[in-house]
C-alpha cells in the first residue's frame, strides 16, 4: 500500500476541453438554425402613426395578405404557403375556439386593393374574431428615425 501513495497524487482539476467542444458545437447549431426560425411573408406594411399595442399573453393570430392578394395564416404546418379562403376560416375558427382571447391581426401589403383586405377581415369575422387589428410600420420622423 505504501507504494501506491508514493507513486500517484490525486488530481483536483476538471478537464474543461470537452465542455468547450460541446459549447462550440452548440454555438454552430444555433448559428445555423437561427436564420431558419424567422417566419413570415414578405409584406410591405403601410406606415402609420399608431400607438403600439400592449404585449399579449398569447401569440397573436396573424393573417397576412401579400402583394398578389394571397392569404397566409400564422398557424398550421406550412405558414409560408398560401391558403384559400375556406382554409383561413377553418384554421382561424379552430384557434379561436381553443382560446377566444387570442389577438387577431391583419398584415397586408400596402399595394393590396382595399377590397381584398376587407374580404380577409370578413373571413376572420366568420371564424369568430370579435376584434381585428392591423399591423403597420411606424412613421419615420423627419430626422430619419422612427419615434
Amino acid at each position: 500500500m505504501s507504494s501506491r501513495k508514493k507513486g500517484r497524487r490525486l488530481m483536483g482539476e476538471i478537464n474543461v476541453v470537452p465542455y468547450i467542444d460541446v459549447m462550440l458545437v452548440l454555438l454552430i447549431i444555433f448559428m445555423i438554425t437561427a436564420p431558419l426560425l424567422t417566419q413570415g411573408i414578405k409584406v410591405d406594411l403601410p406606415n402609420a402613426a399608431a400607438e403600439p399595442i400592449e404585449p399579449q399573453k398569447s401569440e397573436p393570430l396573424v393573417l397576412s395578405v401579400d402583394r398578389e392578394g394571397r392569404l397566409y395564416l400564422s398557424v398550421g404546418r406550412n405558414e409560408d404557403q398560401p391558403i384559400d379562403d375556406a382554409t383561413v376560416v377553418a384554421r382561424a375558427a379552430a384557434v379561436l375556439r381553443r382560446d377566444a382571447t387570442t389577438p387577431v391581426m391583419v398584415k397586408a401589403d400596402e399595394q393590396v386593393p382595399y377590397g381584398r383586405v376587407v374580404q380577409a377581415m370578413v373571413l376572420l369575422q366568420k371564424a369568430g374574431a370579435k376584434k381585428v387589428g392591423f399591423l403597420t410600420d411606424p412613421v419615420e420622423a423627419p430626422g430619419g428615425s422612427a419615434p
